[in-house]
């Protein structure tokens, strides 16, 4: 893998992305027992899906034994079981790969949904193990349309050691509910710094160069 483009998985993925997996991994992956998902309207107005899912999500990881152990099987499992109803994968995939999505056959577009699928799901894995228990999160007043099919909501996320962190989800209205499929940390989108470097990478390998680049960082 080109020496820049690791560096960059390894700073944004384990250090942007970590404040806003603590409610993505916390909130929106671990929440959804099937208890929580009871609780959970995904046609609601956006910011009350959010607050709901925010409140069922840090109770339920405080309370799993194997989340405190940091049992990473445990934590994969909820990720990969309990993200997916919930996130676009394929959107996020499509608007970080920018133009070079179209360059991309239907094969290869569908490994890389999988391979980047696989970093940002590392990524929530890592992150869940650092909820603690005074972790808290405000949704912020919405600004924006509550009937938009496309908005954006705010929070601030609070652990015991360090600031609150500004965490933006952008969020799209499907027939299932809202899905997400961009995260703003600290006026940072995810997609727009994704964006960059898988352009600079395709520059250098091709898409199946990026492909196996995103593979071989899940491997590690």
């Amino acid at each position: 893998m080109h020496s820049s483009f690791q560096t960059f998985l390894s700073f944004v993925g384990l250090k942007r992305i970590a404040a806003a997996a603590l409610l993505a991994g916390g909130g929106l992956l671990a929440s959804f027992s099937a208890q929580a998902q009871n609780n959970i309207d995904p046609t609601a107005a956006p910011n009350d899906f959010v607050q709901a899912v925010a409140d069922n999500a840090l109770q339920a990881v405080k309370n799993d034994e194997a989340v405190k152990r940091g049992d990473l099987q445990r934590i994969n499992q909820l990720v990969d079981e309990l993200i997916l109803p919930y996130v676009n994968f394929e959107k996020t995939t499509r608007l970080a790969a920018g133009r070079h999505w179209r360059q991309a056959t239907p094969a290869q577009q569908q490994e890389l949904v999988e391979a980047f699928k696989g970093t940002l799901i590392r990524t929530y894995s890592g992150a869940l193990a650092n909820v603690d228990e005074v972790s808290r999160i405000e949704i912020q007043p919405f600004r924006g349309d509550p009937n938009a099919d496309d908005v954006v909501v705010r929070s601030l996320v609070t652990r015991a050691n360090g600031p609150a962190v500004g965490v933006d989800y952008r969020l799209e209205k499907t027939p299932q509910g809202w899905k997400v499929y961009d995260i703003n940390i600290e006026n940072i989108w995810l997609i727009q710094n994704y964006r960059n470097q898988f352009s600079q990478q395709v520059q250098q390998s091709g898409v199946e160069g990026l492909i196996k680049a995103l593979q071989q960082s899940n491997q590690r």
